[in-house]
């Protein structure tokens, strides 16, 4: 295991810039995430920090040694891809034990750690099986067993769960921090999806644009957002954003009145974006009024979106609801759930 540190990195591919001074500090240990939509940066981050993509700038530390110009075999890294990348005309053992065996290990060393990591992957009794004879999630338990078998002082995940159906997602996410527990190995794992994001990582880095825009714990995240894109991409349903203008008796969206907790006195009369998670939204009697658009039942709640002075808003709720399009409800938010940013920098007030 080691600490992993980026500091000030960047990429550029001629005159185009992908990565903007990257610096993250990773701990002994620690099960890092990195997010962000497609063409942020993460899966080039990672492809550095494995050796796989020439460095522009700034330094990457593994342990206590500088690896910018260190081959991938020399880091001590292990990476499981998004796609398999399995030999087909190998056994599972002999995928598993195929980087032991080229770095001329004793075949009783990788008959060893072969059966361990197979027996901490469920695989046991696949060892014999090829490629062609295993389910998805079969295939990527086996190239993170190769990974395994190494013993690296860093594991490296690339949106390794993509290729699998909703399901076996979340099993295997379960599988992945279940893994991550028992060996303690540093992590870290790059994907699009929030969710995985939110439930794997001990830190989840937030990226825009080759840029990072927050670090911090998920609960962190979730509930202090430095800005609107933070706000809107943890989360999900995806929190709801209201223009409108602050008073001293609330937040007013046209002549609907937001509830508002006590504000600095400043920040009265100004415009503003008012932010509330659909999780934050509750139906009540004497609420704001909002006419239904769409009612989505998903069994365990209710997503309904709707309309409040033509503006979108999303409410989640646990209980069954008997309205239709067309129906007025009326919302009441969570004041202490309210989150305001300003319309020109998009930053939290």
């Amino acid at each position: 295991m080691a600490s992993v540190e980026i500091h000030n990195v960047k990429k550029s591919y001629g005159t185009l810039q992908a990565l903007h001074g990257i610096s993250i500090q990773i701990e002994d240990g620690e099960f890092v995430t990195l997010v962000g939509p497609s063409g942020c940066g993460k899966s080039t981050l990672l492809r550095m920090l494995a050796g796989l993509e020439e460095i522009s700038g700034g330094t990457i530390r593994i342990a206590d040694t500088v690896v910018n110009d260190l081959p991938p075999k020399d880091r001590d890294i292990a990476m499981v891809f998004q796609n398999y990348a399995l030999y087909p005309h190998m056994t599972v053992a002999e995928n598993m034990g195929f980087a032991l065996k080229l770095k001329n290990a004793d075949k009783r060393e990788i008959n060893v750690k072969v059966e361990r990591a197979a027996r901490i992957l469920n695989l046991d009794k696949l060892l014999d099986r090829y490629p062609r004879q295993l389910s998805g999630g079969q295939r990527q338990r086996v190239a993170m067993g190769r990974a395994i078998v190494r013993d690296p002082k860093v594991f490296l995940f690339d949106e390794p769960l993509s290729n699998l159906d909703a399901k076996l997602r979340v099993s295997m996410r379960a599988e992945i921090k279940g893994l991550h527990q028992r060996l303690g190995t540093t992590t870290v794992y790059v994907t699009h999806d929030q969710v995985e994001a939110m439930t794997m990582a001990d830190k989840i880095v937030v990226m825009r644009d080759g840029a990072v825009e927050q670090i911090g714990s998920p609960l962190e995240l979730y509930d202090s957002p430095v800005n609107m894109f933070v706000a809107g991409f943890i989360g999900s349903p995806a929190m709801n954003f209201l223009t409108g203008e602050i008073q001293a008796d609330g937040f007013f969206v046209g002549d609907v009145r937001f509830p508002l907790p006590e504000i600095a006195s400043e920040l009265r009369g100004r415009r503003a974006i008012y932010g509330i998670r659909p999780e934050h939204l509750s139906i009540a009697e004497d609420g704001i009024a909002a006419q239904v658009q769409v009612v989505e039942p998903t069994g365990s709640e209710t997503h309904l979106v709707l309309e409040v002075d033509r503006q979108e808003v999303t409410c989640v709720v646990r209980d069954r609801l008997e309205v239709k399009a067309g129906d007025e409800v009326r919302l009441s938010p969570d004041p202490n759930r309210i989150h305001l940013f300003d319309p020109a920098d998009e930053r939290r007030l």
